[in-house]
């Protein structure tokens, strides 16, 4: 079962893969590394305004959604979840004008940011519907609506970025564009679902209770990730802020989409679990997502590391070349650390609502890693802040593994993780011996596959996460296809 749901969301992760990669070998090589430091500020920034402003919406409607379809209050569920959205934007619009009006900030990032507002609020009404979806197992409609929403913004950008003068801006009005197309089919659905539906107080404040201290939590953890550069431009300027985004984008992207994609897919059913059969069913779920997540997640951050040279050179623009293959291996390791932080152990404040001490613990988090940066990048450049990186997520895991299990005890599969991890291991061994032809796209595609059927064949061995039984459940699918 959870095979075929995680199956089912596998055209939204392709999608994000698509685009994630895309933006980062087209957007290199049509903008300088001054330009492309632009666009990594305003994405920075874009994304940060989203966790203060929506985020903590989103995730209530994500994690209540259960609770009220089994008391027969859907409509009113989302009634309050849209009032909220209007009250939120309206805010975010005064706000990001003021900040527009009063900073003094060159005419290109104003620009950027001003598009990447419209698309910032438009996404944000978007998302009320996709996580409805998710959250009621209606897989189908969320991936078509995400998946389009991320190919027509991404050649929208790409298209808008060669026509016109706007530069990055120009990125933004795309997705902009994309996510209004995607209103026009999904908003009229959501607010039939809505009518009838009542705007309660009480609602809300629960609401805003539980998500503000997610956002809260997710902004220090924004922070850990991308507050660095804001400390690189001050040291080192814009381009070599171009050069460290386009490498920890590279490697942090791949890695965020493994992880988000089984958050999309397990973490609904995991809620669901818990509120309709108990802790004991919850648990089973989560036993098998972290499992799961090991026979993906270890090879990937892996290989990605192995492969840094190859695949900087043949995707990365040279303008922005120079570093980011030294820092590649980096981000890989802390965006695994990340992940099976933000997208497991995480899981145990929000499925008993702690979600205020996760927030803490981010915070310190994000502390340490600005200490560690001013330390660390004056000496070592971009090098030292892909490092504090490393270092802060590594400590907040065992933060958070430690203390989230005084709130729900989150089951260890150490049996799937030790596997998982030694057939990386014999992977990167295989993949280092092999030779260099010293042709950046036959050394990739060599490694890549090489380390692929090497791991592959080492994880149905060790069966790891129950992989043989997950592929033989595949089958029976198939030939019914067949013969229908």
């Amino acid at each position: 079962m959870l095979g075929r749901h995680l199956l089912g969301y596998l055209p939204v992760q392709l999608a994000q893969a698509i685009v994630g990669f895309g933006s980062v070998a087209v957007f290199t090589r049509l903008m300088s590394a001054e330009d492309y430091g632009v666009y990594a500020l305003a994405i920075a920034s874009l994304a940060l305004i989203h966790i203060l402003g929506f985020t903590w919406l989103e995730a209530a409607v994500a994690r209540y959604h259960a609770r009220a379809e089994m008391r027969g209050r859907l409509r009113d569920h989302l009634a309050t979840a849209y009032a909220l959205y209007a009250g939120a934007a309206v805010i975010g619009v005064l706000a990001i004008g003021t900040a527009l009006t009063l900073l003094p900030l060159d005419i290109k990032l104003k620009s950027a940011f001003a598009f990447a507002a419209v698309s910032l609020l438009l996404r944000a009404l978007l998302q009320i519907g996709l996580e409805t979806h998710r959250a009621q197992g209606d897989i189908g409609r969320y991936s078509a609506i995400e998946a389009s929403f991320l190919m027509a913004g991404f050649m929208l950008g790409v298209g808008l970025l060669i026509t016109t003068d706007l530069g990055a801006g120009g990125i933004f009005l795309g997705t902009a564009i994309a996510a209004g197309l995607a209103l026009l089919v999904d908003l009229p659905v959501m607010l039939r679902r809505t009518r009838g539906g009542r705007r309660q107080t009480v609602r809300a404040q629960t609401y805003g209770r539980y998500g503000a201290a997610i956002s809260v939590s997710l902004v220090f953890e924004h922070l850990l990730s991308i507050g660095d550069r804001f400390l690189i431009a001050a040291f080192l300027g814009s381009g070599a802020v171009g050069m460290y985004a386009a490498g920890y984008g590279l490697a942090d992207r791949l890695l965020d989409i493994i992880f988000i994609w089984f958050g999309t897919a397990i973490w609904p059913l995991t809620i669901r679990a818990l509120e309709s059969e108990g802790e004991a069913a919850a648990k089973d779920m989560a036993h098998k997502a972290a499992g799961m997540m090991a026979l993906i997640a270890f090879p990937a951050a892996a290989g990605l590391a192995l492969v840094a040279e190859p695949l900087t050179t043949l995707i990365i623009g040279e303008s922005v070349r120079a570093q980011a293959a030294t820092i590649l291996p980096w981000i890989a390791f802390s965006g695994l650390i990340n992940g099976m932080m933000t997208y497991y152990f995480h899981e145990a404040f929000t499925l008993k609502r702690k979600t205020g001490v996760m927030a803490l613990l981010m915070a310190g988090a994000a502390v340490l890693n600005l200490g560690l940066n001013l330390v660390l990048i004056p000496h070592f450049g971009i090098t030292g802040a892909a490092a504090a990186t490393v270092i802060a997520y590594a400590l907040a895991l065992v933060a958070c593994a430690i203390i989230g299990r005084r709130h729900f005890v989150l089951p260890l599969p150490w049996n799937d993780w030790i596997k998982a991890a030694s057939a990386t291991f014999v992977m990167a061994a295989a993949v280092i011996n092999l030779p260099s032809t010293g042709v950046s796209w036959v050394d990739l595609l060599a490694q890549a596959s090489a380390g692929g059927v090497v791991y592959a064949a080492l994880a149905l061995a060790f069966n790891i996460a129950g992989c043989r039984s997950w592929l033989a459940t595949l089958r029976p699918t198939r030939q019914t296809i067949e013969v229908q």
